[in-house]
């Protein structure tokens, strides 16, 4: 288990590190989350394909601030401190168009200009 927390660890700090003008690579929210956002992250955290666009903007919002969260609030306040509320929200969006209830399967998204590629 530690070995895998260190995993997430990792491989989240690499894509996370872009900057906001960057490519933000998606592929590595699989690690914990799942390709299509099924997995509970560590059997700890809610299951972001079952949450609201709405849901998903308050949580990365609420991780920056760090007015969310249980066991993983520090791991992912780290991950997303780097990125305006703007490009979060491009990043909910991308997880779960507002207008749908359904889900992509991870890829790449560019934050700042909301493209997949």
């Amino acid at each position: 288990m530690k070995k895998l927390f260190i995993g997430c660890l990792v491989s989240c700090s690499v894509a996370f590190s872009l900057s906001a003008a960057d490519t933000f690579n998606t592929n590595s929210c699989s690690g914990c989350h799942g390709k299509d956002f099924s997995k509970s992250a560590l059997n700890k955290s809610k299951i972001v394909k079952d949450m609201s666009n709405k849901d998903i903007r308050t949580a990365l919002k609420g991780y920056k601030n760090g007015t969310y969260g249980g066991p993983m609030k520090a791991l992912m306040k780290n991950q997303v401190k780097k990125y305006s509320d703007s490009d979060l929200d491009k990043i909910a969006d991308f997880i779960k168009p507002e207008d749908t209830n359904s889900t992509k399967e991870v890829e790449n998204v560019s934050v700042d200009n909301n493209t997949t590629k």
